[in-house]
């Protein structure tokens, strides 16, 4: 895994105890350096955040502009953290911490410290820290820079990272396949709306290890921004893959329209679903596929993300929704044919809402894109109550960081495939084709699984404008999969938004299939 990689860079214990106290912080040739003992807990940490709420927010400082903003991405790929000097490199459980550089698109330093016992300790920058390989930047830079973030080592002694948390306040895991791709923040504020969106800053973080084999690394954030700031406790383990409990307190330091909890951001631009839209030479480019839901009153749902020709926000409305994520349900290399980016790789994201979260909703923004390295899908929750200036809000929630959702539905397929071409039957005649699309979609598992060929499974189909015709539901030959077939007549260019799933007999065999189409697209 590269120290840093292009998602960043867009971004704009048990032992301790047996040790003492003392012995944590003795300092040997190659330990790293810290600052004098102040006492920690997490009531500091939320007094301090609700303190700051009542000031004036004052933008972190850049240290060194001119030398930070001279590292550029192909010089920062050179810039090693020093293996040996590790945080925690030698424990006896837990994991290592490596530290990043600041760079230039991470110019403000983030103050690291680590925690043990009720006091914490800041840890002290120095550039013999880092390798700065052929870079000269050894020699030139000044002291005291600071770091941009850091990273979690892998606990087996692999050398390769599974957690980072670096810019704004972006964290992610590589997941069950050791691939990084979507992030996480710790809040979204102002996503998509005609005002700038605002991007919070984890400006401080404490770190205590593990203190036990098999127990989490225990993470403390401060979050400042112009609007809010925020006290943040992150419980990450890595183990299915990667899950971390997220406990979040925040202090309104200004009006929010739309404030975003437990956000996540990823990149999609093209599947088999718009081929019409796939200019690269492979078939598929997205992190994501598609957002999942469970709602509160227990339905599933499935919607493709689409890569639309202008930015679209579209909210699920809820109450206390049990779970939400954006998924990469597509595992199949053969259908990325990407041996570099391994998007078949790619972590799905699963929030798992705990306690009362009340009445919202699930809101989804896609951003038009033309190329891979833009982060352009973002999905959160949305409280209903408007958020106002000296409001207090608390939320709960688990991270699942797998290749699929934690939770399976019970009882129900999913959607595993969507496909667009032209309507009508295929050969027949172009006047019994104009104005019609055909959707494919298909489902697998649950009930659909064991299920012999049969022909009297309905597609339940809904549109917003437009009329359905010539729709059928046939299993898939060789397959387990079940394939729902449908035209819509396309009148105009307003975007359709489509509903299916599949019954039999009256009940319910799918989760509910949901598309937007854009006909000029």
């Amino acid at each position: 895994m590269s120290e840093l990689d292009r998602r960043q860079l867009l971004a704009a214990g048990a032992a301790f105890s047996a040790l003492g106290f003392g012995a944590i912080w003795s300092r040997s040739a190659h330990a790293a350096a810290f600052g004098a003992a102040e006492p920690f807990s997490f009531d500091l940490l939320r007094a301090r955040a609700r303190r700051l709420a009542g000031e004036d927010y004052r933008p972190p400082e850049k240290p060194a502009p001119d030398a930070t903003a001279a590292i550029d991405y192909d010089t920062v790929q050179k810039i090693r953290y020093r293996a040996d000097r590790a945080l925690w490199q030698d424990a006896p459980v837990g994991y290592p911490v490596r530290f990043f550089h600041l760079h230039r698109f991470a110019q403000e330093p983030v103050r690291m410290n680590v925690v043990s016992g009720e006091q914490s300790r800041p840890l002290v920058y120095e550039k013999a820290l880092f390798d700065y390989g052929d870079t000269g930047l050894g020699e030139s830079l000044p002291e005291g820079l600071g770091f941009a973030g850091f990273r979690v080592m892998d606990g087996s002694g692999r050398d390769s990272d599974w957690l980072a948390f670096q810019g704004a306040s972006y964290f992610r895991t590589s997941g069950e396949s050791d691939q990084y791709g979507i992030s996480a923040r710790g809040i979204a504020t102002n996503t998509a709306l005609a005002t700038r969106e605002e991007f919070p800053v984890f400006t401080e973080f404490w770190l205590q290890a593990p203190l036990e084999e098999g127990a989490p690394l225990v993470i403390y954030a401060l979050l400042e921004g112009p609007s809010v700031t925020g006290a943040y406790r992150f419980d990450a383990a890595q183990k299915d893959g990667a899950v971390m409990d997220v406990h979040a307190e925040l202090f309104m330091r200004g009006d929010v329209p739309r404030l975003g909890i437990a956000p996540l951001t990823s990149m999609y631009w093209f599947g088999e679903n718009e081929r019409r839209q796939a200019v690269d030479w492979r078939p598929e480019i997205h992190d994501s596929d598609g957002l999942a839901l469970w709602t509160g009153t227990g339905e599933r749902i499935f919607r493709p993300l689409v890569n639309p020709p202008s930015v679209q926000v579209n909210s699920f409305v809820d109450r206390n929704p049990k779970g939400f994520g954006l998924m990469q349900r597509d595992r199949d290399f053969d259908h990325y044919q990407d041996d570099g980016a391994f998007y078949d790789r790619r972590p799905s994201v699963w929030v798992e809402p705990k306690g009362d979260w009340g009445d919202g909703a699930v809101v989804l923004v896609e951003i038009p894109t033309d190329d891979e390295v833009y982060d352009n899908i973002v999905a959160f929750w949305q409280p209903k109550k408007p958020v106002r200036d000296g409001d207090v809000l608390a939320f709960d929630y688990r991270l699942h960081w797998r290749d699929r959702e934690p939770y399976p539905a019970q009882g129900v397929g999913q959607v595993v495939a969507t496909r667009i071409g032209r309507g009508g039957i295929p050969g027949g005649p172009a006047s019994e084709r104009q104005g019609l699309r055909k959707f494919v979609v298909d489902f697998a598992g649950g009930p659909l699984t064991e299920m012999e060929a049969r022909y009297d499974v309905d597609p339940v189909v809904t549109v917003s404008h437009g009329e359905v015709s010539n729709g059928y539901v046939i299993k898939v030959v060789g397959t387990n999969s079940w394939r729902a077939v449908f035209d819509v007549a396309v009148d105009g260019d307003a975007p359709i938004d489509l509903r299916c799933f599949l019954r039999l007999d009256g009940r319910t065999l799918t989760e509910t299939w949901l598309y937007k189409y854009f006909p000029k697209t």
